[in-house]
């Protein structure tokens, strides 16, 4: 039965086919559509890869997708190569996103064939446009050549997180050009832009989940004193990590320092940090906590800091 139904498919006209591509535009049978479309086989695509080439760029992004869904089950790995080649000019910002929509669509769908082509027309879209999707397909080549781009990425809020996954499965091979990324702001001899700012917090956070070395340290430890709080404060976890006594106990005073001006969840990140290593840090922390304390006790009852510092002492004695 499931034969002759199939067979069925494959002998539809060409006007046929075509209302069932016209279908995808609608809201109830256009997955039914894909379905259908997926059944006729190979004649289908050049309907397809009209739908998909030529349509109109639209807000309402599905219909292409769904063109896109019916092309990557049917093998046109030509045709999504094809649209991810073609970049168009669109003024307007809805209708920009929606294709951006369909682009991630395509370039996630070629994650089925890890070719060279795919490789390099993945790198290439990253050059002129960056997109989630060919972020995560290139991550899945787990090859180091892709780095640059996905390094770069993490400028951008918006593929952020999908750059930070690929480069955490390449595990230790981005580890230099980590390190390079950490300490290079741009742009330089300006004041540092805020994509870059971020790229570097991701940078940091990344290598912090990497079997962090001594050398490492050397590398980074000037950025202990970067005017962002964010990266100062991981470079100095860098430091707490790997660095000999005399510069984890300057880690743990810059710390300190930077308790004031962090975020709720840096600093949430930074009473993590004391409390991991405590040992080190403790002699600052009864410092700062004796300083504080000279305050009066109106303005001890507002310092949110000094709760933060007796809550990892206390944490310390009662471990003991």
């Amino acid at each position: 039965m499931e034969t002759k139904i199939s067979q069925a498919f494959r002998d539809l006209s060409e006007e046929e086919i075509e209302s069932l591509v016209q279908s995808l535009n609608s809201l109830h049978e256009g997955d039914l559509g894909v379905d259908m479309l997926v059944a006729c086989g190979e004649r289908a695509i050049p309907r397809l890869r009209r739908f998909l080439m030529e349509g109109k760029p639209s807000g309402v992004f599905l219909p292409r997708q769904r063109a896109v869904r019916a092309l990557a089950e049917l093998g046109a790995k030509d045709v999504l190569l094809d649209y991810l080649r073609h970049d168009r000019s669109i003024p307007d910002p809805v209708t920009a996103q929606g294709e951006e929509a369909v682009k991630n669509t395509a370039a996630r769908a070629l994650t089925a064939w890890r070719t060279e082509e795919v490789y390099q027309v993945l790198r290439d879209t990253l050059h002129h446009h960056r997109l989630t999707g060919a972020i995560e397909t290139l991550g899945e080549f787990r090859r180091p050549e892709a780095v640059p781009e996905l390094v770069a990425a993490l400028e951008d809020d918006f593929c952020r997180s999908s750059a930070e996954d690929a480069l955490r499965k390449l595990g230790e091979i981005p580890h230099s050009a980590l390190l390079d990324a950490a300490r290079t702001p741009e742009p330089s001899g300006s004041p540092e832009s805020p994509s870059s700012r971020s790229r570097r917090r991701s940078v940091l956070r990344l290598l912090e989940s990497l079997r962090l070395l001594a050398e490492d340290w050397r590398q980074i430890g000037a950025l202990i004193y970067d005017s962002d709080p964010e990266i100062a404060a991981r470079a100095c976890a860098v430091a707490l990590a790997v660095a000999d006594p005399s510069n984890q106990r300057r880690a743990v005073k810059r710390l300190i320092e930077l308790l004031p001006t962090s975020n709720w969840l840096l600093q949430g990140e930074i009473q993590e940090w004391l409390e991991k290593y405590v040992k080190v840090a403790l002699p600052s922390i009864q410092e700062e906590i004796d300083r504080r304390q000279n305050a009066s006790t109106a303005s001890q009852a507002r310092d949110h800091v000094l709760r933060i510092l007796l809550a990892v002492k206390r944490k310390a004695v009662s471990s003991t």
